[in-house]
């Protein structure tokens, strides 16, 4: 799951995850993910609310925007989120900690345009924050942008 293409080694080994199910689980639990771009040499990152399907990341968006514009020019992205974070205080100042799993992954960010896909985009993003199956039946999704990122690689982390 991870290669050097994307500087995805991870150096301490000892706290690399390697399980695509472990993966797919800390991204299960995620509340938000970080959205990194570049435009023009320049790097753009934004928090937002997604969900992992099939392979893939879904958020939505504005049509118009920073965001929307830099993806437009250049649809590489890099995407990171993190679940079970805990700071572990100590009396000694050089002794704090973090207890965390956090998965970074890359890919290309597409517009999605087929009315089908499109549902199931918006169901995986309601189904991921309420647990909840929607149906989106006769409702006009024409203004509402979603994107999917189909993953290049992915790679996580964690330290207990």
């Amino acid at each position: 799951m991870g290669n050097d293409n994307y500087g995805g080694a991870v150096r301490r080994k000892d706290r690399e995850i390697t399980d695509k199910l472990e993966i797919e689980d800390i991204l299960g639990r995620a509340m938000v993910m970080r959205l990194a771009m570049c435009s023009g040499g320049e790097p753009y990152v934004v928090p937002l609310n997604f969900a992992y399907q099939d392979g893939c990341i879904y958020f939505h968006s504005a049509r118009q925007g920073k965001k929307t514009d830099i993806l437009r020019e250049n649809n590489r992205v890099c995407f990171q989120a993190d679940a079970g974070v805990e700071i572990r205080p100590s009396e000694n100042a050089c002794s704090w900690g973090m207890k965390y799993q956090s998965v970074i992954g890359w890919g290309r960010a597409f517009p999605v345009e087929d009315p089908e896909e499109k549902k199931r985009g918006l169901a995986a993003l309601m189904k991921h924050y309420s647990g909840k199956s929607y149906d989106f039946t006769g409702i006009s999704l024409d203004n509402l942008l979603i994107v999917r990122i189909d993953i290049d690689e992915m790679t996580g982390k964690k330290s207990c």
